[in-house]
């Protein structure tokens, strides 16, 4: 079985065509829905309120979008919720692929926005990268309703789209429309059937 990476930046696509190959029956395991569980943990809400302080956890549940703001000025902070959530994302991760393994399955999908950042690439088969115009992530980002200074911020915690494209095995540009998105990603399954024969060659 292949475990197949797909990553990019904050407004890049990689969700949208990660939803595209859901709809063909594709197996995705989303890292952010994984984290989403781990923060809900007793244990992992024990450890934030230690390592990062008590005001972060309101009636047994994690305040996001207070800890967002901290985390995102502060690396060191950042750093300090990623060692507590990733082994527990990973853990989950490990867990779905031994599953899926264990069923017969010819490849999964692994979608994480940080698999180059969290060195969690060197243990997946490939990696491919949805790539984007930086004009167009601007104007997407907008549109969510962020500002200038929230996508610098967000940016900056994330290794720049062309060093990602340059380590990628594969790479989708979402540049157009969402047609456009899914012919990449028709593209990206073909390279996949490639892959396959490749890796069960003798």
């Amino acid at each position: 079985m292949i475990v197949i990476g797909v990553t990019g930046i904050i407004g890049s696509g990689k969700t949208t065509a990660s939803k595209i190959l859901k709809k063909k029956g594709i197996t995705v395991i989303d890292l952010d829905a994984l984290a989403k569980k781990a923060i809900t943990l007793k244990e992992v809400q024990e450890e934030i309120a230690n390592r990062l302080g008590k005001e972060y956890i309101k009636d047994r549940t994690l305040v996001v979008d207070k800890l967002k703001k901290v985390v995102f000025m502060n690396k060191e902070k950042l750093k300090t919720l990623e060692n507590i959530i990733h082994p527990r994302v990973s853990e989950g991760l490990w867990k779905e692929i031994t599953k899926k393994r264990e069923e017969g399955a010819e490849f999964v999908i692994v979608d994480g926005p940080l698999l180059f950042e969290t060195d969690l690439y060197k243990r997946l088969d490939k990696i491919v990268v949805v790539s984007t115009e930086e004009d167009k992530i601007k104007e997407r980002l907008r549109t969510r309703g962020l500002s200038d200074e929230d996508m610098s911020m967000r940016m900056s915690n994330q290794i720049p789209l062309k060093e990602k494209e340059k380590r990628a095995d594969f790479v989708i540009f979402n540049n157009k429309t969402e047609r456009d998105l899914e012919q990449e990603v028709e593209g990206l399954l073909r390279r996949i059937k490639e892959w396959e024969v490749t890796v069960d060659a003798p």
